[in-house]
């Protein structure tokens, strides 16, 4: 009775030894899965296409000036969609700074939002934004049919969209630029089209 009453409770420890266990590596797989993001920027296809000439749009900045984005702009850009109560676009920040200062030569960096701009303006002055063009227009949102945020369209210098997609880390932001000096839409699609 002994042996059986040990194997029992031997058992029972086990059980709950397997349960925690399986919670530990539930939890390892999710925080891989967050780790590990998919390759280049989520493309869509609504909106204008990579390859398709912008639509123009001639807009006042926030921080002072007009942004013509589009043809005749004459330089590339990069157009960067945000929101002030987006904490991801929040975290990018920084990393536009730096894309902006190291591809300043051949680049403009946008920030594009819509709504009040009084919010905007806080939001600008409070993140130190005022060296950024800043528009606000939600007709430009709709061209580009943008329906979560943040997302970039990267245009080259004669206005024709060369990638675009769903930012949400550096490497996505960074995979706009290689599928533009590579020549292709997206690296998903030449990630797909190498391994078919």
């Amino acid at each position: 009775m002994t042996a059986l009453y040990f194997a029992i409770v031997f058992l029972f420890i086990a059980v709950i030894g397997l349960g925690i266990g399986f919670f530990i590596l539930a939890r390892q797989i999710g925080i891989l899965f967050e780790r590990i993001a998919p390759m280049g920027a989520l493309v869509n296809d609504s909106g204008p296409r990579v390859g398709d000439t912008s639509p123009t749009f001639d807009l006042p900045s926030l921080t002072g000036g007009k942004v013509l984005i589009g043809k005749g702009a004459n330089r590339a850009k990069l157009i960067f969609f945000l929101s002030p109560t987006c904490p991801v676009c929040k975290k990018l920040l920084p990393i536009l700074r730096s894309v902006r200062d190291s591809e300043g030569n051949w680049l403009d960096v946008v920030l594009a939002s819509d709504g009040e701009a009084d919010k905007h303006q806080r939001f600008i002055n409070h993140t130190g934004l005022t060296d950024f063009p800043y528009v606000l227009s939600t007709e430009l949102g709709l061209g580009y049919r943008v329906s979560r945020l943040p997302f970039a369209v990267l245009l080259d210098s004669n206005g024709v969209i060369t990638s675009k997609g769903l930012i949400n880390s550096r490497e996505q932001l960074e995979s706009l630029f290689n599928a533009h000096e590579m020549g292709v839409g997206s690296i998903q699609g030449y990630l797909e089209n190498t391994q078919a």
